[in-house]
């Protein structure tokens, strides 16, 4: 079995944390699901699904917990009982060998730590749980003076995630300095979001200091790389990739 092609974060965690982003080689899926493809909900089959979890269980040495993602901010603690398809957008754990883990085609994934390693958490953002305070609520479960670092996995980036004046509104509603995120798409009434540019803000106004990973350039984009990302606005029928961190 070839090695699985893992993004592995470029940031100052304590060296008991881990963190991986999966991308869409290494696996046995087939078709526009091809072939790492760790959504278990996107009609892939089910064998090949099962098959590619567990690659990814054995490249990285623990078990990582996968979520029913459903775009909100309910947050899943995680500890040696809980089983795979709980209803959450995030989960935290202090336990070592379990991974927090989200899926993503076009959502951002985002990685958190403590500089004491205490505590992993990972949120899945897509807009509206970006806006609906995912993130906020993903690191409400801190204690206060702790020290937040957040890793941002890649996601549609801020040439490619065309919406509508509806979803500008409702940041700027939230940040009036979002409307720095959002630049005027070719059809009328529709504008480009940085989505990653959205979170870094919300984390800024949160308190956390310490961001990295996407930076909204075309490197991170999933639309904008079919060979290496999943992507959901590009292709319609798409399969998931993940991002997972854990204590060792």
């Amino acid at each position: 079995m070839p090695n699985l092609d893992l993004l592995v974060p470029q940031w100052p965690a304590p060296a008991g944390v881990r963190a991986v982003c999966t991308t869409r080689a290494g696996g046995v899926s087939q078709g526009c699901f091809e072939s790492l493809n760790l959504g278990d909900h996107v009609s892939d089959d089910a064998v090949a699904v099962a098959e590619n979890r567990r690659r990814l269980q054995a490249e990285i040495g623990v078990r990582p917990v996968f979520l029913r993602q459903v775009h909100g901010v309910e947050l899943l603690r995680l500890d040696a009982a809980s089983a795979d398809g709980a209803t959450a957008d995030a989960c935290a754990s202090t336990e070592a060998e379990l991974a927090c883990t989200v899926m993503v085609a076009d959502c951002l994934p985002v990685l958190f730590t403590d500089s004491a390693g205490r505590q992993v958490a990972a949120a899945h953002a897509g807009w509206r749980g970006l806006a609906a305070g995912v993130l906020e609520q993903t690191l409400a479960t801190y204690d206060d003076g702790e020290t937040v670092m957040a890793w941002l996995g890649p996601c549609i980036g801020p040439t490619a995630f065309e919406v509508g004046a509806e979803v500008k509104a409702v940041f700027e509603a939230h940040d009036p300095a979002s409307a720095a995120c959002f630049k005027p798409a070719h059809a009328e009434g529709k504008w480009f979001a940085h989505l990653s540019g959205l979170a870094r803000q919300r984390l800024l106004a949160a308190g956390v200091a310490s961001i990295h990973g996407n930076d909204g350039t075309a490197v991170w984009c999933t639309v904008g790389n079919p060979s290496r990302f999943f992507s959901h606005r590009r292709d319609g029928s798409s399969g998931r990739f993940a991002a997972c961190i854990w204590r060792t």
